[in-house]
């Protein structure tokens, strides 16, 4: 190891956690082989959104053909309305110049940071980040599936109850970001999300209620989705027994 080597590590040591995270993220940016550009994503999105061949997002049509690059992506022309498209249109990723910051910016979202802590991971500003987030969330409102195929697990997860905006809030003394409940464990002061997944990446995830999840809410999430042909992978909490029980 040469010296100069050694005193970048010893240097990178001493930086606080956030600057750490920003040299990982720069390190990673340009090392791993999967950039964004052709890389894994861009085919990930291809292989699942024309898993059934090339289809036009404009008119439908299965007329498609290669045409040339855009922004170093490939591009498509569609013989019926000669309209062109990308891999990404009529997606969040549509039009933007980001790829790895994209990734980076969902891990951040995954492990709670704040818009100002993520856009100083991420490399570009807050306000662009308050877009984003907005493009991912109305993109997740719009996701929905048919059904499911073979084994789906299912879970659910927990946020404090948010009323950040509200005013005349009388029922609670006003808290800082995060905060915790007056209750131990599971309470109505939390708001359950369903989560459900096949072994296809086929996902549901949904508020379903304040509170432990229940047997109805379950139903009424995802049943209509599910056959007697599924098998359920979740815990032992008693509403996915009860209802894998009753619908055989």
């Amino acid at each position: 190891m040469s010296k100069a080597f050694s005193n970048l590590l010893k240097y990178i040591d001493k930086l606080p956690h956030t600057q750490k995270e920003q040299v990982y993220q720069w390190v990673k940016r340009y090392v791993e082989l999967s950039s964004f550009v052709g890389g894994r994503l861009i085919n990930e999105m291809r292989e699942t959104r024309f898993k059934e061949g090339f289809e036009c997002p404009h008119c439908s049509s299965e007329h498609v053909v290669r045409f040339g690059k855009y922004n170093g992506r490939q591009r498509y022309r569609c013989k019926c309305c000669n309209k062109t498209f990308t891999d990404t249109t009529n997606t969040v990723l549509y039009r933007t110049r980001k790829g790895d910051e994209w990734i980076t910016f969902v891990d951040c979202m995954f492990k709670g940071y704040s818009l100002r802590k993520s856009a100083e991971i991420v490399g570009v500003t807050w306000v662009t980040l308050f877009y984003w987030r907005h493009k991912l969330l109305n993109a997740l409102k719009q996701m929905d599936i048919e059904h499911f195929d073979g084994v789906v697990e299912i879970d659910e997860t927990y946020f404090l109850y948010s009323q950040k905006g509200q005013r005349g809030i009388t029922e609670r003394k006003p808290r800082k970001r995060g905060g915790k409940s007056k209750h131990r464990g599971i309470s109505h002061e939390q708001v359950c999300v369903l989560v459900a997944r096949d072994r296809t990446k086929a996902t549901v995830s949904k508020v379903a209620c304040m509170g432990r999840i229940v047997k109805t809410k379950v139903d009424t999430l995802i049943g209509s989705k599910l056959s007697n042909e599924n098998v359920l992978v979740t815990d032992a909490w008693r509403a996915y027994k009860t209802y894998a029980k009753e619908k055989g």
